[in-house]
C-alpha cells in the first residue's frame, strides 16, 4: 500500500513521473480539453503557445487543430513520443530547467500538470517566457460523480487507505497559489458537462492516475478487478458531470 503523503506534489517525483510506462493508456482515458475551455484559449489569439507538461497532447493537440502554433515541454520520453505521433512537437525536459533558447509565448498552459511544478521556479519561469500581455492558463480537469456512484465506489476504497476515488473535483487539495511576481490578478473559471462511464472506461481511467500507479502490481489488480465487478453489478455505468476548473493569469 502505498502511504498518504503531505508534502507538495511536485516535491514526489516517483508520482510525478510514474505516467510513462502507461502512456497509451493515459492517452486512451484521460479527458479531452472540453470545448469551451478550448474556445476561451483560442480566443486569446495567441501568436505561440507553450504546453508545460503537456504529457500525451491532451491540451496541445486541440490547440493545434484549432490552428494554433503549439510547442510542447514534457519530462517523460514515452509521453513525449506519443504527442509527436499526434503532430506535436515535443522537447523532453522538466520546465523548470528547460532550455527555451530565447524563446518568447504569448500564451503558457498547463493542462492537469501544474501542481508537478515547482510552484515558485514555474511561476518564475512563466514570466521570463510570457511576453507581456499574455497569459498563464493552469487547468485540471475532474469526473464529479453522482452521489450513489460515490457511495458505490467509496465501499470499494475503504479498504484501500492509500488511493482514493478522483470522483470528486476536491481531490485537487494541493492546486497551487496563484503566481504574484510580473502577473496580474488570476481569473478563476469552471466549466462543467453531463459526463457518464462505462465499466471499462472507469476501470481504465482510474488506472491511470498515480496513486494507482504505485500500487503494488497484485493490489493494484486486485482493486481494479473489485472495482469492475461492483460497477458492473450496479448496472455497468456511473453517471455524474465533467468540471474543469482553468486559472487565467495575465503577464504584466
Amino acid at each position: 500500500m502505498t502511504p498518504p503523503t503531505d508534502r507538495p506534489s511536485h516535491t514526489d517525483r516517483d508520482r510525478a513521473e510514474s505516467f510513462g510506462p502507461i502512456a497509451a493508456d493515459y492517452d486512451r482515458y484521460r479527458p479531452e480539453c472540453p470545448d469551451d475551455l478550448l474556445a476561451d484559449l483560442v480566443a486569446l489569439n495567441p501568436a505561440d503557445v507553450l504546453d508545460v507538461g503537456c504529457g500525451t497532447g491532451k491540451l496541445a493537440v486541440p490547440l493545434r487543430r484549432a490552428g494554433l502554433d503549439v510547442l510542447g515541454v514534457e519530462i517523460d520520453p514515452r509521453m513525449a513520443a506519443v504527442a509527436r505521433a499526434h503532430g506535436v512537437p515535443v522537447e523532453v525536459s522538466g520546465f523548470e530547467t528547460w532550455d527555451d533558447a530565447g524563446r518568447r509565448f504569448d500564451l503558457v498552459t498547463s493542462g492537469n500538470a501544474w501542481h508537478w511544478i515547482d510552484p515558485v521556479h514555474g511561476a518564475q519561469r512563466a514570466a521570463a517566457l510570457l511576453r507581456p500581455g499574455g497569459t498563464l492558463v493552469r487547468s485540471w480537469t475532474y469526473a464529479v460523480l453522482d452521489d450513489d456512484a460515490l457511495a458505490l465506489l467509496d465501499g470499494v476504497y475503504a479498504a484501500h487507505t492509500g488511493v482514493h476515488t478522483h470522483a470528486s473535483a476536491a481531490v485537487d487539495e494541493d492546486r497551487p497559489e496563484p503566481p504574484r511576481r510580473g502577473f496580474g490578478v488570476t481569473e478563476t473559471r469552471v466549466y462543467r458537462w453531463e459526463l457518464s462511464f462505462t465499466t471499462a472506461q472507469w476501470v481504465g481511467l482510474i488506472a491511470t492516475f498515480s496513486d494507482h500507479q504505485l500500487l503494488p502490481d497484485a493490489e493494484r489488480a486486485a482493486l481494479l478487478a473489485t472495482l469492475t465487478t461492483a460497477i458492473d453489478a450496479a448496472g455497468g455505468v456511473l453517471r455524474g458531470r465533467g468540471e474543469a476548473v482553468a486559472l487565467f493569469t495575465p503577464r504584466v
